[in-house]
């Protein structure tokens, strides 16, 4: 029984830590070519143009700039303000969820 009840505990835990881990920040979608030169909303045809030739999707938040896991889910929103959500390690965002914020 006392071997159950530490499992649980463990399992909870392990459970709350991955949770407190997630936050969310909004920005502009930029491309690793370009990078904080495209932090204004309105360049889609120039980031979706260096994503399709080996560049990446990336986040452009009050001046700094965060690489992106998860690439796939940032198609078509880039030069756009989104809020990310996910967990961030030093510049990078492990993503979880991406939206369009809209006006």
């Amino acid at each position: 029984m006392k071997k159950m009840t530490l499992l649980a505990v463990a399992v909870l835990v392990l459970a709350s830590l991955s949770f407190a881990g997630s936050k969310s920040i909004s920005g502009v979608v930029s491309d690793s070519h370009c990078g904080a030169k495209h932090s204004a909303a309105g360049n889609e045809g120039c980031i979706e143009h260096c994503v399709a030739g080996g560049a990446t999707y990336i986040l452009v938040s009050d001046g700094k700039v965060y690489q992106l896991d998860g690439q796939d889910k940032f198609k078509g929103l880039g030069g756009k303000q989104v809020t990310v959500t996910g967990n961030f390690k030093g510049d990078t965002i492990t993503v979880k969820s991406v939206a369009e914020k809209t006006s």
